[in-house]
């Protein structure tokens, strides 16, 4: 796999070619602090934001919380140990939360971000709707700052690559605001795999969960996805090898929503890369074969991501543990300063 063959992937790249067969989007290129901050793992804060948006719910008001608020008079040396000990203030990127907001109501009022190549889906569990639906700058940032997965865009882009450079990144980075339908169907997603410029297979792209419909369905939608391939993608697509996902509407429609490179970190869902790399590139088109979950026990629970591993489990040392006793700690304090200031 070539550099060039991962850059062909970005979303800024293919877009512009495929934009009316795919969904609305507006792409923004993000200045390098904000990049400085997502890569900062030292930094939890969320932006300060100038729309006084919100990603997270409002904190429970305690009325002696308030007292923390209130000003009152300090000696000079209260005021210098004050100074010394108030931590940095949170970071702000007003130019790009105004660009943002403005194409978030564009698109309709609530999009889905996504970076050069990857979306943050493994951050979805920490949204309130536990899912990638954004309606302001502070929710798409939170989901941003959460996600393990884009540092593989971030840092690592081209470690695979045979002729990688110095770097592992590209010089410029940009986020996707892809408009949100909630009429999308995860089983109507697919995913399709490209060798030698001809198409060698076709993955249901949701394989936690087996669709009854679907299967009726699989001769018409496998027929549409080689057709679109054909008339939309073959001849638009640079690359020999490559993989390409497509959402198929109950109307016959079929929209392209993403680009893979042809390596062994995309995920090849009901396939192996064994098999995949079995293929010549000669096979005919019509022998091409749709997979899709056909029982329960096809299910692959493993290839979803959701919330940390760590999070899946309740007993001793558990992440769910270590969260609860954190919280009755602070809540034993909390009545232990109550109690007091009653005295």
């Amino acid at each position: 796999m070539k550099v060039i063959e991962v850059d062909r992937c970005q979303i800024q790249e293919w877009y512009r070619k495929f934009k009316s067969v795919s969904i609305p989007t507006i792409i923004h290129q993000l200045p390098q602090s904000f990049i400085d901050y997502l890569l900062d793992s030292g930094t939890l804060q969320l932006p300060l934001s100038i729309s006084n948006e919100d990603a997270l719910p409002n904190r429970v008001h305690n009325p002696i919380d308030e007292l923390d608020y209130q000003l009152t008079e300090k000696s000079d040396d209260e005021d210098e140990e004050s100074e010394q000990s108030t931590s940095s203030p949170p970071p702000s990127f007003p130019d790009l939360e105004l660009q943002i907001k403005k194409s978030i109501e564009t698109l309709g009022g609530a999009v889905f971000p996504k970076l050069n190549w990857s979306s943050p889906k493994d951050a979805a569990w920490i949204s309130s709707s536990r899912n990638l639906r954004c309606t302001s700058f502070s929710e798409i940032a939170l989901l941003l700052k959460s996600s393990d997965s884009l540092v593989h865009d971030l840092g690592h882009a081209y470690d695979s690559c045979c002729d990688k450079k110095e770097s592992s990144r590209p010089s410029s980075f940009y986020i996707a605001l892809r408009k949100w339908y909630s009429s999308i169907l995860p089983e109507r997603e697919f995913r399709c795999f490209v060798r030698g410029q001809q198409l060698v297979g076709i993955s249901q792209r949701e394989v936690t969960t087996c669709y009854p419909l679907i299967l009726a369905e699989r001769g018409g939608i496998q027929d549409l996805i080689v057709g679109f391939f054909k008339d939309q993608v073959r001849m638009k697509f640079e690359s020999d090898d490559y993989t390409f996902d497509v959402y198929v509407t109950n109307d016959g429609r079929v929209k392209v929503l993403d680009f893979n490179p042809w390596a062994e970190f995309t995920l090849p869902l009901l396939f192996t890369w064994d098999e995949l790399e079995g293929f010549n590139g000669e096979e005919k088109q019509e022998d091409v074969e749709l997979r899709v979950v056909e029982s329960r026990s096809g299910i692959r629970p493993g290839l979803k991501t959701a919330v940390p591993r760590e999070f899946l489990e309740v007993g001793p040392g558990s992440g769910w543990e270590q969260v609860l006793t954190k919280a009755f700690e602070e809540l034993q304090q909390q009545q232990q300063e109550t109690s007091d200031d009653d005295h």
